[in-house]
């Protein structure tokens, strides 16, 4: 068995895993992230990339060089409800530096991470090293197992942080209590052309008891189709694929010329939406952050913000005790949830608020009118400002302590 040592050993190398990878590996600490799968490409995860997020990279002197990847810049966000376009948010009033979400594949975001935190000797990552326990040492996490291409492999590290998102092996291995919210929805991803003449669409269409996203990726629309929470498989599948997309088409008929594009079920894949939260984020030796910590709705495309903010807060927070080779004590680790329970609970309350709203929706197959007090509250400049805070920042933005940036080592 092959035996490995570092600082800090994170488990999973999604945009949590890697920020925090990063942010250490440039302070100087020994870090070595652990991700199971051969590489980074893998469809329908969060694409969206908030001006809290870019905040951190222009705080981090790589803001140009990011936006020079390929990407769709969103500025407003509106929904259509029983085909009524109402305004939501407006980032062009955020004060942050970048003011509009920029749509990016998480693909290309993790590997632009990775080659940035690969400039420092101290950043190991391990591809196909999957974590499939916890190593234990007088009542305290001591490091991991994993298997490997090449057998299995013990880490043994100072702290190890889970950041395997929501069906986290690290999390269960701790035995960590986890609190769940009743969520009534579930996602079906897919995606569908987008084509030059297509008139500008709001983000979500909301009628005849469903709610269709559209994501403008571009050349395509990364699509989210909303129903009822465990009804794909005994009611969607079963009416069979043309009814679906009959379905699509009746809530976004500028789509009618493409729906044809789905054939076969294997192209629609099922999330299943959890909100959940652990009561202690940590134990000795051992922290989980993200969706490992916190699983959050895709609602509002709010959970990898949340994640990059949780490690932005615990770099901030570990980095000096795990550069110096001291124990990280449990009043430490205690340090990162006190600073990001807070937003975390928020963000959950307001994203249940929707889901009762969305509830509503699918309990009605008829047409949608829009509410009354939409009506009279229609949005203005000041709320779509608000709104635009609450989706693109959040509630505690993090950012980067050290202003002047650490060089790379060669």
């Amino acid at each position: 068995m092959e035996n490995r040592q570092t600082a800090c050993c994170i488990v999973g190398g999604g945009p949590a895993g890697m920020i925090l990878g990063y942010l250490l590996a440039r302070k100087g600490v020994q870090v070595t992230v652990l991700e199971k799968h051969k590489d980074f490409f893998r469809d329908f995860r969060g694409d969206t990339v908030h001006p809290s997020t870019l905040d951190v990279f222009y705080e981090l002197g790589i803001l140009d060089e990011f936006l020079a990847l390929p990407h769709q810049e969103v500025r407003k966000i509106g929904i259509s409800i029983g085909g009524e376009c109402f305004p939501l948010a407006d980032c062009t009033r955020l004060s942050t530096h970048s003011k509009f979400v920029a749509l990016m594949p998480q693909w290309d975001f993790l590997n632009f991470l990775a080659k940035k935190a690969a400039q420092y000797p101290n950043f190991t990552l391990l591809m196909q090293h999957n974590v499939t326990g916890l190593l234990q040492r007088d009542n305290s996490v001591a490091g991991v197992h994993a298997e490997t291409p090449n057998g299995p492999m013990e880490i043994r590290a100072g702290l190890v942080v889970g950041c395997d998102g929501r069906h986290s092996t690290s999390r269960s291995a701790a035995h960590l209590e986890v609190h769940d919210h009743g969520v009534p929805i579930d996602v079906l991803w897919f995606r569908l052309t987008k084509h030059s003449s297509d008139p500008p669409v709001a983000l979500g269409h909301v009628n005849y008891g469903a709610l269709v996203v559209l994501i403008d990726r571009g050349d395509y629309y990364q699509t989210a189709f909303i129903i009822a929470k465990g009804t794909f498989e005994t009611e969607v599948k079963p009416a069979g694929l043309e009814s679906f997309r009959a379905r699509i088409v009746r809530i976004a008929p500028f789509l009618a010329d493409r729906v044809g594009e789905l054939t076969y079920w294997e192209q629609v894949k099922l999330l299943s939406v959890r909100i959940n939260r652990l009561k202690y984020w940590h134990l000795p030796g051992m922290l989980c952050i993200g969706d490992a910590a916190h699983a959050m709705s895709p609602v509002g495309g709010i959970g990898i913000n949340l994640a990059i903010q949780d490690a932005v807060a615990a770099a901030n927070i570990l980095w000096e005790p795990l550069l110096r080779g001291s124990i990280v004590t449990e009043l430490t680790l205690m340090k990162v949830q006190d600073r990001r329970e807070t937003p975390t609970r928020i963000t959950q309350a307001f994203q249940v608020f929707v889901h009762h709203f969305l509830a509503k929706v699918l309990a009605d197959p008829g047409p949608v009118k829009p509410p009354l007090l939409l009506h009279i509250l229609r949005p203005g400049p000041w709320l779509q400002g608000k709104l635009a805070r609450f989706i693109g920042v959040g509630v505690l933005p993090e950012h980067i302590r050290d202003k002047a940036l650490t060089p790379p080592a060669h």
